[in-house]
């Protein structure tokens, strides 16, 4: 039974590619990336925590180095899959009151996680989230979107997903005279498997998760950013308004990766709302 047990936890840590630094004894600090990434992309944020923290980082199963033969087109045809998968990992180390670090549809998985498994969690950071890209008329909400522009960004990565992620990724990232930056994001995108990639994308571009906001107990941050072409403005007010336990800060950062354009300011609000009290 030991041994059974054993080859779960080891299943779930291949599957999805996870690593542990940081503090051995400190706080566990867990983070999930975006759509297109992986966890590399969290690389200049972690030397702000890693003296104090247990840092948990793990690869969504499709991206990185996690184990490409479970991909499970079902499984992941909604973003239930992808917050199983975080529980799983949470469960397999035995992790409880998780700091959860959490980029852009990542943000939306760790609040469903947070609504099935209350007690790992103790904060959320929720970095450029968006519960819906799309607006919606009906109760004026503004996602950044319109149905036909969703609909042809899907189907620009159905015709071409390498030229597609040519031209996403420098308006996702921002910051111009950084080129370099959208260049990595670029070649994160291009190293998904492209068929895994026109898959999430669907599920992350047509997801609609306003209902689960109301339902998260956990004491939330949200970190909204200027000029960010995929979050705008709306969203993160949206969000802040619909969580109850939250807090929304404003980063001096643009564009929708800040953890890669503005590492010293995202960890600068992390820490401030980390050392104030629940």
């Amino acid at each position: 039974m030991v041994e059974a047990a054993t080859a779960a936890v080891s299943t779930v840590i291949r599957r999805n590619n996870v690593t542990v630094s940081g503090r051995a004894d400190g706080p566990v600090m867990m983070f999930a990336h975006g759509y297109g990434c992986d966890q590399d992309m969290w690389r200049r944020l972690l030397p702000y925590f890693a003296d104090d923290y247990r840092l948990v980082l793990f690869d969504h199963v499709g991206a990185g180095n996690s184990d490409m033969d479970a991909y499970d087109r079902e499984k992941y045809g909604s973003l239930n899959g992808y917050a199983a998968d975080l529980l799983e990992i949470c469960e397999s180390l035995q992790l409880n009151d998780v700091i959860l670090v959490a980029h852009s549809v990542s943000a939306m998985i760790a609040l469903i996680a947070a609504i099935q498994e209350p007690e790992r969690f103790s904060r959320l950071v929720l970095v450029a989230p968006s519960p819906r890209y799309t607006n919606d008329s009906a109760d004026g909400y503004v996602g950044g979107f319109s149905q036909e522009d969703i609909e042809g960004l899907l189907a620009s990565l159905d015709s071409n997903y390498f030229a597609w992620a040519e031209a996403l990724a420098p308006m996702a990232m921002g910051n111009p005279e950084a080129p370099e930056l959208s260049e990595e994001l670029r070649s994160s995108f291009c190293r998904t498997n492209p068929s895994i990639a026109r898959h999430f994308a669907r599920v992350t571009f047509l997801s609609d998760t306003r209902q689960v906001l109301g339902k998260v107990p956990t004491d939330s941050l949200i970190l909204q950013c200027s000029d960010d072409l995929l979050a705008p403005p709306e969203v993160g007010t949206y969000v802040h308004q619909h969580l109850e336990r939250s807090s929304l800060v404003q980063l001096q950062a643009t564009g929708h990766c800040p953890h890669v354009s503005a590492p010293a300011a995202t960890a600068e609000a992390i820490l401030q709302y980390l050392a104030s009290s629940p």
